[in-house]
């Protein structure tokens, strides 16, 4: 069977005409970043974040493609750190995993603490500056609260730098699965899921978590030939 997977809204048409059935995923979070900046009443949030970070002893970096190899034995241990604190295996489908061959090709955001690398996240950048993106992100278990989100602030105004249009935040899964009377069985047990579902997967948390950035959001769907 060929499936498209996470597909954009404007193509939906193509893939009907193909005869293939339609499911949304949920909701995409991708911020402009042209006007993006921690001024204003909206962004007292995230500036309290990276004033108390900072003064925390928080430092951001973007660290290219060659400077990868030597840190993999670190990025490595704050990598089974957390995923012991988790108690999670890697998944590796629609999110990245530790895998060191995977890691050396891409430039790397960190955040260190007295020079110690805490937290981390391997960058994904489109040629033409349109998109900046990540993928694996890992922090340790007592980095200061709030690392990944001073991580990302920083990467945003990073990216805002050097002329980048958007940065992506992902997924939040089954976001805006509506169910209705004659909805297909699908979005019912979605947005089932999705309401009541939070022993599972923190799903309302995480869309509530990518809202204080205030991104726009756009629908993905799986485009597949249909049934189970």
């Amino acid at each position: 069977w060929t499936v498209f997977y996470q597909v954009n809204e404007e193509r939906l048409g193509q893939y009907l005409d193909l005869g293939l059935t339609l499911l949304k995923l949920g909701e995409e979070a991708r911020v402009p970043l042209t006007d993006f900046s921690l001024e204003g009443k909206g962004r007292k949030g995230l500036r309290h974040t990276r004033t108390k970070l900072a003064g925390a002893g928080c430092t951001f970096e973007v660290l290219p493609e060659a400077d990868i190899p030597a840190l993999l034995p670190r990025l490595r241990e704050v990598s089974d750190a957390w995923l012991g604190e988790k108690q999670a295996r890697e998944k590796g489908f629609s999110l990245g995993y530790f895998d060191e061959d995977y890691l050396r090709r891409f430039p790397c955001a960190v955040v260190r603490v007295d020079g110690q690398i805490v937290a981390f996240a391997n960058l994904f950048e489109t040629a033409d500056r349109d998109e900046l993106s990540l993928d694996l992100m890992r922090h340790l278990p007592d980095a200061p609260a709030g690392v990944m989100e001073f991580l990302f602030i920083e990467l945003m105004l990073w990216g805002r730098e050097r002329g980048y249009q958007w940065f992506n935040l992902g997924m939040a899964p089954l976001a805006g699965v509506e169910s209705r009377n004659l909805a297909p069985l699908w979005n019912q047990v979605g947005a089932l899921v999705y309401r009541h579902g939070e022993r599972l997967y923190n799903f309302q948390g995480l869309r509530q978590y990518k809202d204080k950035f205030d991104p726009e959001w756009r629908p993905k769907y799986l485009a597949s030939p249909g049934g189970w």
